[in-house]
């Protein structure tokens, strides 16, 4: 038993990674829709390659998206929208009406007749009056009736829902649906046109002398205040209307029958061959899914996904066996591989969203901001090579969004930088519009007959491209990544920490500016991240500000607190600016990343001066060589052994006494002898090809530096 935990033990990050392999690949497997896939690949426009199919079974024919569409829009143009009619509403206004009509008529009479109270009859001036009363009231009325019973809505923009006003609209009253023309129903504003219309016809056809006094009391009237809307768009029912009637339209146009031919070997694949091919290859593929060999089908897909998902773990172990024996690496570029299917899944089931909408462009920009280029196309052909079991035009598909992601790759140098990532969107959209038009060209032989509404997702495509940022910040936090944009910031002088160093040890500042120098132009030659170099250098040496008058670029001429101190004391305080650093590193909570550099920087050398200092003076005692070693580790990155290069170059650069070209030549190379020799690269990837370069550079930068000045007289 105890055999078996300490192999657990020792084997637990291969087993981990076992894990990852196999829960990627159940979770791919799942993701794959049950059904089988055509075995034939065929494009619009060009021949058919492969032998005579004759059709094994009958199966319709079924209509492209394009016809569907077509027609879901025709039937949705000839569709009668449904209106809920409310008598109450006229009834409620015509009592309200009554009310006023008899109090404006008093004050008609007392105004301009001088009459209060009741009109008599037996009065023949008061009974043209009480005729005039009625021949009012009883227009009114039926105008206002009139109105109510076509229908008046409310608002003008419910009718402009329909797209073609010669047809009819339905009225729902009560369990009664009729049909209305279009014209007959009145908006608010057409009804009170209506019966503004109708009281001038009205007051043109009394005498003249009473002319004025009809128009002042249907003024005071105002019967548009006894408008209100009676009809209220159904919303419930016209939607369930209408989805019956988009139910109702055949999803198939025709039918072909077992042992007729489909197409010969060389035969044009045509629009109507191509329609009844795609008809086949769905009806083939959905038949061998649900079939007694579905279960063939799912041991096709485990096999699929798993070679896959080997191939990349085969490629990190050869070419990037860094990553492959971090096992945080592998599951984040596992799950990036698998939530890029599920989208592609989701995508698949919801019908509304074409698949050119998804942003694969996303997967070799994060990548490259955390790795390098070539893993990031590495993953991305892979990637879609998976995706493609899924997507509708498997070659085109593939094909597209390879452009797009090498196009992503090529032209997206610097992610801090927000301008280029906006460009990167914008010749993302142009590379996928100027391959998909080519295709289109190629297959259907006619620009009219382009689906130019790839374009806007190829658009939505390029803007989803943006989600760079966001992800990318995401993924820093969650995984421990560092992205440029992050050191870019980390690399800023102004930082707290580094605004710090300046203030409490200005010649270690100084020192740790000149280093990076070195260091960034060593990497852009043998090839690395200068950025990365850069920020790593700038923070190195931050645990000297502790005690930064015992190391020498912070110490005046006058006075060395070493000489009052053993050698061992002054090795240790020396030696611990390593610690402090890490120490004051954690607190200001840097990336592990950085902090590395501050571990690595000095190796695992000797502090020479105290060490050759103390071998000098007590020449007869056993020296114990590890209170004047660093605690180490070894650089174990390229970056970081150049870093070491660059450190002790350009410290012991500043104590040349001549600085002339055979000196620092002579300087150079010694230091870097002394940690070649030393070992102190075994760790780290770097070549002797690249430690004669960086030995090139630091020289001719150092001569640069310390270069000989014309001295001006005074």
């Amino acid at each position: 038993m105890n055999k078996i935990i300490s192999f657990l033990k020792d084997k637990k990050k291969l087993i981990f990674r076992g894990f990852l392999y196999v829960i990627s690949v159940l979770i791919i497997v799942y993701l794959f829709p049950r059904e089988g896939k055509f075995r034939f690949e065929f494009q619009k426009g060009k021949p058919w390659m492969h032998d005579v199919i004759i059709a094994p079974y009958d199966f319709p024919i079924y209509k492209s998206e394009s016809e569907l569409s077509a027609e879901k829009d025709s039937i949705l143009r000839e569709f009668k929208p449904y209106f809920q009619y409310d008598s109450a509403i006229a009834v409620n206004q015509l009592n309200q009406f009554y009310e006023t009509f008899d109090y404006q008529w008093k004050q008609y009479l007392e105004e301009n007749f001088n009459i209060k109270g009741e009109l008599k009859e037996n009065r023949r001036s008061h009974r043209r009056l009480i005729q005039k009363h009625e021949k009012y009231l009883h227009f009114a009325v039926n105008l206002i009736e009139f109105v109510y019973s076509k229908g008046i809505v409310g608002v003008d923009d419910v009718l402009e829902r329909v797209d073609n006003k010669e047809l009819s609209i339905v009225l729902m009253r009560g369990n009664v649906a009729e049909e209305y023309d279009y014209s007959e129903v009145f908006t608010q504003k057409s009804a009170y046109e209506y019966i503004l219309e109708n009281v001038n016809a009205l007051i043109l056809g009394e005498e003249r002398e009473e002319d004025e006094l009809a128009k002042g009391f249907f003024k005071d009237l105002s019967l548009n205040e006894f408008i209100e809307p009676n009809l209220s768009y159904d919303e419930g029912t016209s939607a369930r209307v209408k989805e019956s009637l988009v139910q109702e339209i055949s999803l198939t146009k025709g039918f072909v029958q077992a042992g007729q031919r489909i197409i010969s070997r060389g035969e044009l694949v045509n629009s109507q061959k191509f329609r009844i091919l795609e008809s086949f290859k769905h009806e083939y593929e959905t038949l061998l899914g649900y079939s007694s060999k579905g279960y063939l089908v799912l041991i096709g897909q485990v096999i699929l996904i798993s070679v896959s998902i080997l191939v990349l773990f085969l490629f990190l172990f050869n070419f990037r066996n860094v990553i492959f024996q971090n096992n945080l690496n592998i599951s984040f570029i596992l799950f990036l591989l698998v939530l890029f299917v599920f989208i592609a899944n989701v995508t698949l089931k919801a019908s509304f969203i074409s698949f050119y909408f998804i942003p694969f462009a996303l997967i070799p920009i994060i990548i490259r901001t955390f790795y390098d280029a070539r893993l990031a196309l590495f993953i991305h052909i892979l990637t879609l090579l998976i995706v493609g079991f899924l997507a509708p035009n498997a070659f085109e598909f593939v094909f597209l969004n390879m452009i797009a992601g090498i196009v992503a790759i090529f032209s997206l140098t610097n992610v801090y930088r927000r301008s280029k990532l906006f460009l990167t969107a914008v010749f993302i959209f142009f590379g996928y519009s100027i391959v998909y038009f080519g295709i289109a060209v190629l297959q259907e032989g006619d620009i009219k007959s382009i689906e130019w509404t790839n374009f806007a997702w190829f658009a939505g495509n390029s803007g989803l491209v943006l989600l760079a940022y966001p992800m990318i910040y995401i993924f820093e936090k969650t995984y421990g990544f560092l992205s440029d944009a992050t050191l870019f910031e980390l690399s800023d002088t102004n930082q707290p920490l580094l605004r710090e160093l300046a203030e409490k040890a200005p010649g270690t500042f100084q020192h740790s500016m000149q280093v990076a120098n070195l260091a960034e132009a060593a990497i852009q030659i043998t090839g690395g991240s200068p950025l990365l170099i850069r920020t790593g250098a700038l923070y190195h040496d931050i645990g000297k500000m502790k005690n930064s008058i015992y190391f020498i670029e912070n110490q005046s001429e006058e006075y060395n607190p070493h000489d009052q101190l053993e050698f061992e004391k002054s090795a240790g305080i020396i030696i611990d600016h390593v610690k402090e650093g890490v120490e004051l590193a954690k607190k200001y909570k840097l990336p592990d990343q950085i902090i590395d550099f501050i571990r690595t920087h000095h190796g695992t050398t000797r502090v020479q001066y105290f060490y050759r200092s103390y071998i000098r003076k007590y020449p007869e005692d056993l020296i114990d060589t590890n209170k004047f070693s660093y605690p180490g580790p070894k650089p174990f990155s390229k970056e970081m052994a150049i870093l070491m290069m660059a450190d002790s170059v350009e410290a012991s650069s500043r104590s040349l006494k001549s600085y002339t070209k055979e000196s620092i030549d002579e300087l150079v190379e010694s230091i870097i002898n002394y940690q070649v020799k030393e070992n102190q690269f075994t760790n780290s990837p770097i070549t002797f090809r690249d430690i004669t370069q960086i030995t090139e550079i630091f020289k001719e930068r150092l001569i640069n530096i310390y270069h000989a000045r014309i001295e001006y007289p005074k």
